[in-house]
């Protein structure tokens, strides 16, 4: 099938277009992007630098993918944005290419859903299934998990990460990592509950949500503290997944600075 490029719109010659893209009026494609099958470009979109965005992508109007990252010490390397398929991008989402700190790649996975405003720093990495709401704003080098729900206006401090199926309330500050099947909201955000609603929604078993329930109890309610905790729940029974991958996500951020656990970076002398 056919690529359709609006008049008005400049693409480079050397980008590359899958099969049934449609660009839209007044957009920018440069020289080093490549767009996969079927992705629907809407009006005035600039896609610049090493940017590859897969299949079945849908951009809407204003949107920026693939700039400059906004960090003083980026000195035009040729660091790459790579986004996979299914995606909705709606208007006005930014996403800035890696700096040169980590690997050089700032990733977006699959089936995501970018509200209106959405902001994505330099060197994340977003997985699969998340929804992000209008205006949130995701700090440099963070990583956001799979099936993670963000509600509007939360910001996400830089080197954070988001465990699988967490929930972020509307204007949360989120300064340390998140864990997972958590809900979290609040300035600063608190850990509020368990996600029982998307555990149910993703077919966790009930045996799945009542150890996660205890566990919560123990670490937020109790506060008994991370390996009394563990100790605890790995005593009564078979250790279910879901506990083992909780406390391997709290080991995490305790070994990291300031509740980071990838923010590992040694003190400036």
């Amino acid at each position: 099938m056919s690529v359709v490029i609006a008049p008005t719109a400049v693409v480079d010659p050397k980008a590359k277009l899958g099969k049934d893209v449609r660009v839209g009026h007044f957009c920018v494609i440069g020289p080093d992007v490549t767009i996969g099958d079927r992705c629907r470009i809407e009006d005035h979109v600039s896609i610049t630098g090493l940017t590859r965005i897969g299949n079945d992508n849908q951009v809407f109007s204003h949107c920026s993918i693939g700039s400059h990252p906004q960090d003083v010490s980026y000195r035009s390397a040729p660091t790459r944005v790579e986004i996979g398929d299914g995606n909705v991008f709606r208007e006005q989402v930014t996403i800035n290419r890696a700096s040169e700190k980590e690997d050089g790649i700032t990733r977006v996975g699959n089936q995501n859903y970018l509200m209106t405003g959405t902001h994505i720093a330099h060197d994340c990495s977003i997985g699969n299934r998340i929804v992000l709401a209008n205006n949130c704003m995701i700090g440099g080098h963070a990583h956001i998990h799979d099936d993670v729900t963000i509600a509007g206006g939360a910001g996400i401090h830089q080197f954070v990460s988001i465990g699988t199926l967490a929930f972020v309330g509307a204007m949360s500050r989120i300064l340390q990592d998140v864990p997972p099947y958590v809900i979290i909201e609040g300035y600063d955000a608190k850990p509020r509950c368990i996600n029982t609603v998307g555990l149910k929604r993703h077919d966790y078993t009930s045996e799945d949500i009542a150890v996660l329930t205890q566990a919560f109890r123990l670490l937020y309610r109790q506060r008994i503290g991370i390996e009394p905790s563990r100790v605890e729940m790995f005593k009564t029974g078979p250790i279910r997944p879901v506990l083992r991958h909780l406390f391997d996500c709290l080991e995490t951020t305790s070994g990291g600075r300031a509740g980071r656990g990838r923010d590992r970076r040694k003190k400036a002398a």
